[in-house]
């Protein structure tokens, strides 16, 4: 690819700035106009950065780079923005806004809120307005308002007079060359420090939200409604004005149709003959009164209306419809769909988050790089080397679709692969009256429907979803139609615009077939299953042996917080293996479903939690993929949070039914990077590794070390007894941060739980190490745990509720006051099943010398407990753990667990956690692989571990900072002097070295 030069782009546009600055009284007259400007200036001004502003490579417009936008006024508002560059693909970048000179850009805030407004509509980062004498670059990810001055959101502002003393950003920044390679990305990442911003998709969601609220309420209160049917009809309103409106923004409607109801004596009835008529011109089922029942009979008051619709046009309305992309609805409505309306006994209509969705901490859009990717690597594997006949059997499925947004990934790849396919490098092809491609180089609309039908299909056990998936879909069939094409359609092949797909998009649960009628259940619980037969909803995909393509983002939601009755866990346990391991989270019961119901070459792929790999519900799961080799490949994006918002650990799964004997493993150390095709470690994994155990993913050299260390034939869960420590379910009631330094029978404490000083008999106050306290070598005793227990035989019995009161009144006095220990009482005794209560197991374990290991661990720590000290599972818990082979130091095993080695291996099968924290706990540390050695080596370390607990308590009683520096020199000599003698008992190469300190 040819580019120009930065210093023939220079020279262009110096030559314009000295035209301009010639005849700059001319080009602020009233008569040269913006057409003129951007014919004399702005057009030149971006061919000198390389764009290719006419098309002078003959693409077809929806191929071209630089989109020019036809200006149409209507209602006091520009329909389209004047430029839009684009990547190859179609990706937008960002939009130009022209103007003439004599409008002060500087000042003047209609343009800038127009910019602003396409920009923030379409979630572009930024968007600039120019008349060349000018030019503003504007933040576009801040909801605009009309009052807003020109400066609000400006993040540059040159004149003509400061382009060549700016030209080096402006080449950086918007030449074509360099945006290829990456500087536009930095300029937009460099001012993601902005504040307050809020995104099309958040605002979208508030408004629907607000929509829905006014309309429940309405309806609830002039109609004989139930909640069921109440749903339905918001639900439909809603779809419908929104896909007007958006049918508006896009010329395929008059603008203003909508308006128009809020006249005469009654709006819903002018509102409803609108929806008859879309019926008659759209099909879809969005419009089919057939189906809907409820419409034509309820009434709404013309406030509700009116405040809907004037919502939606300027200039209350903050969106530009007509580059808000279908994408962004998705975004929106998945939110959306997390809540339902309820009626209270009053009839009142609520607005409530759906039980499941509250358990599951919410609903999460999937970003659209994800499923780009997961589009890429099925549906696109699927597709290479065939013709668009073999194609039109290829069936895709979302089982859990939401609001479409795997769907819409994939059929727009099919309608950008097949648009490829029939034209020439994007070349407007010419043929016959049956030419699946429009003259400008669009598909018709006949073949973008036939692909929909042929290749789109979903479920979702959510009948709203369903609709907005439809809704979703339909909108993007639609995109590129206008007005006139529309009109052609109906009057030359009598047929209304879009397909139903009410074939295509199912309402049923995708994990309970309709063999669950086998037991016995009430209607009520039945309409609330939705049982759903796949083979008989889709019996032409299963005459072909099943689908090719499983989709999606499977709910994360563990099997206890399900609102779900015992017949249906039941039916789970029966019918899938993934169900036979505890409470496990019903991701994996969609893996397994997956595979059954792709055909004998189908593939898969999902973004889902990777906890399996590790966790002991996995262990089916695992199983299954192993025998199966079902694994084509893996991201593994460890704790790179995909989700904004939610601390959700998830990897990419892509399975076949055709057996794989590798698979590809890719780990992602940096999110921006992979985004851009770009990964930390890539490789491929030979498939006979895997099995139920848990996985270790590493690659090549990382591999090998691996094995070499897991073949060790002594593990650290064979020499030991691992424990947990004391435990509340109330840290802020029991715990205190403070000492017992005094002989004082009662002492004064501080109480986080009730935000106040309180006086403890200090008798049962026991000093105890929080897990947080535990480092490598050193321990920090600085709290203090309220124990009201009688230990008899290293065993613990709660104190009666009478002894408590009677011996120790202030600490009854306290536990009184914050409820704990006396929710339930039985025969003045507490019972352990009050709302605060301890945990304390294993007290014969942790009562006594012990190694003490923090949970939640950034490096692998250990410490070895003489004194016998408490210690506390705080937030991130923590392990004990007792040797319990003869002639073993328990010394000698703090040497090693906090040695590089083993925090090298422990992070290889541990699970990870935002921020670089792995969890050092039991199921990863019994596999730790130990060696002993000779008595020499057992010896050093024994040495240099009781070496270390002295500097390490030396340097917490130092006040000096150039003897704890001193000491801290020691320190690390001591800990590296154990790696180097670990290093030796392992026998590990230098290679192998290399890898752990790189690791650590």
């Amino acid at each position: 690819m040819n580019f120009p030069t930065k210093d023939s782009a220079i020279q262009k546009i110096l030559q314009l700035v000295e035209r301009f600055h010639e005849q700059k009284e001319s080009y602020h007259r009233a008569d040269y106009n913006e057409t003129l400007t951007r014919r004399d200036f702005i057009d030149p001004f971006f061919k000198a950065l390389g764009w290719d502003v006419d098309n002078e490579h003959g693409f077809a417009e929806s191929y071209r780079e630089v989109i020019h936008e036809d200006r149409v006024k209507v209602g006091g508002a520009t329909k389209a923005p004047d430029y839009s560059f684009r990547l190859s693909g179609g990706k937008r970048l960002f939009f130009v806004e022209a103007k003439k000179p004599s409008v002060l850009i500087k000042d003047d805030i209609t343009p800038a809120y127009q910019v602003r407004r396409y920009g923030w509509s379409a979630k572009l980062p930024i968007s600039i307005i120019t008349d060349f004498e000018e030019f503003a670059i504007y933040d576009c990810t801040k909801k605009p308002n009309p009052t807003d001055k020109a400066s609000n959101g400006r993040l540059k502002y040159l004149t003509y007079s400061n382009y060549l003393n700016e030209f080096d950003f402006i080449w950086d920044t918007f030449s074509k060359e360099r945006v290829l390679k990456g500087s536009f990305d930095k300029f937009i990442q460099s001012d993601k420090h902005k504040k307050g911003t809020t995104t099309v998709d958040h605002e979208f969601l508030q408004s629907l939200d607000t929509w829905r609220t006014f309309l429940a309420n309405n309806i609830a209160l002039r109609n004989n409604i139930d909640e069921d049917e109440l749903n339905f009809i918001v639900q439909h309103i809603i779809d419908r004005i929104i896909f007007l409106r958006i049918a508006e923004d896009r010329s395929v409607e008059n603008y203003g149709n909508l308006k128009d109801t809020l006249k005469g004596d009654d709006y819903y009835q002018n509102l409803l003959r609108q929806f008859h008529t879309a019926d008659q011109k759209y099909n879809s089922g969005l419009f089919d009164f057939k189906k809907d029942k409820i419409s034509d009979s309820i009434a709404i008051d013309n406030k509700v209306i009116k405040s809907i619709i004037n919502d939606l046009y300027y200039p209350l309305s903050p969106y530009e419809f007509s580059v808000l992309s279908v994408e962004i609805l998705g975004s929106a409505y998945e939110q959306f769909l997390g809540k339902t309306i309820t009626l209270s006994k009053t009839g009142k209509a609520l607005i409530e988050e759906k039980p499941e969705v509250r358990k599951a901490g919410g609903v999460y859009y999937t970003p659209e790089y994800i499923v780009e990717y997961i589009v890429n690597n099925t549906v696109g594997k699927l597709t290479e080397g065939k013709t668009p006949k073999e194609i039109s059997k290829l069936k895709i499925v979302d089982p859990a679709c939401g609001s479409g947004s795997f769907l819409i990934g994939a059929y727009q790849f099919l309608l950008n692969w097949h648009k490829d396919y029939y034209s020439n490098n994007g070349k407007p092809s010419k043929g016959s009256k049956d030419n699946p491609l429009t003259p400008d180089g669009n598909l018709t609309t006949a073949e973008k429907k036939r692909i929909l039908l042929n290749n789109i299909y979903g479920v979702d056990l959510d009948a709203n979803a369903v609709e907005v998936t439809k809704l979703s879909l339909l909108l993007k069939c639609m995109e590129g139609e206008t007005e006139a094409s529309i009109a052609t359609q109906l009057r030359l092949f009598h047929e209304r615009i879009l397909p139903t797909l009410d074939d295509n998009i199912k309402c049923g649960n995708s994990l309970i077939d309709v063999d669950f009628y086998n037991t016995e259940l009430d209607f009520g619980e039945e309409r609330k299953i939705k049982p759903f037969s796949w083979k008989k909803a889709f019996s032409e995909v299963f005459k072909q042996g099943g689908f090719d393509c499983v989709i999606g983002n499977p709910p994360y939601i563990r099997v206890q917080f399900l609102n779900s009755s015992k017949e249906s866990l039941n039916y789970f346990a029966n019918n899938y293996k993934t169900a036979a391991v505890g409470n496990y989270d019903i991701y994996v019961l969609f893996i397994e479903k997956a595979l059954k119901i792709l055909n004998e070459k189908g593939m898969s792929g999902y973004i889902l939690p990777h906890k399996f790999f590790n966790s002991k519900y996995g262990v089916p799961t695992r199983e299954i993929l192993s025998k199966g080799q079902n694994l084509t490949e893996i991201v593994h994006f460890g704790d790179k949070q995909v989700f904004t918002g939610a601390t959700t650990y998830t990897c990419l799964l892509f399975l076949s039914n055709k057996k794989s004997k590798e698979f590809t493993f890719s780990e992602v150390n940096n999110l921006v990077e992979w985004k851009n095709n770009l990964t930390s470690k890539k490789g491929s994994i030979d498939a006979k590794r895997i099995t139920d155990k848990e996985w270790n993913l590493s690659t090549g050299n990382e591999q090998e070390l691996f094995s070499k260390l897991e073949a060790l034939p002594l593990k650290l869960g064979e020499i030991s007894k691992i424990f947990v420590g004391l435990q509340t379910s109330a840290d802020t009631v029991f715990l205190f941060k403070d000492t017992l330094k005094t002989n004082k029978k009662v002492i004064s404490v501080y109480s986080k739980e009730l935000d106040e000083e309180v006086q403890i008999e200090t008798e049962l106050l026991k000093e105890v190490v929080r897990s947080g306290q535990i480092g490598k070598h050193w321990i920090n005793p600085n709290a203090l745990v309220l124990f009201p227990y009688h230990i008899k035989d290293g065993q613990p019995t709660l104190m009666s509720e009478k002894e408590l009161k009677t011996q120790y009144p202030l600490a009854w006095y306290y536990l009184l006051k914050n409820k704990a220990l006396l929710e339930n009482r039985e025969n003045g005794k507490f019972k352990a099943s009050g709302w605060y209560q301890l945990y304390p197991k294993n007290l014969e374990m942790w009562d006594e010398p012990k190694i003490m290991l923090p949970y939640m661990i950034k490096e692998l720590a250990a410490y070895y407990d003489e004194k016998s000290y408490y210690f506390v599972n705080v937030t991130t818990g923590g392990f004990g753990l007792r040797i319990i082979k003869e002639n073993i130091n328990p010394l000698f095993i703090t040497g090693l667990l906090n040695s590089k080695v083993l925090d090298w291996y422990l992070k290889k099968v541990s699970t990870n956690f935002n921020s670089g924290y792995f969890a050092a706990n039991k199921q990863f540390l019994v596999q730790l692989p130990i060696e002993l050695g000779n008595k020499q080596i057992m010896s050093d370390i024994v040495k240099l571990v009781e070496q270390l607990h002295k500097l390490n308590r030396d340097k917490q009683e130092s006040n000096l900072t150039s003897k704890t520096d001193q000491l801290q020199n020691r320190i690390d000599y001591a800990e590296q002097r154990i790696n180097e003698i670990v290093y030796e008992l392992y026998k590990l190469t230098k290679e192998e070295i290399d890898l752990i300190e790189k690791g650590s």
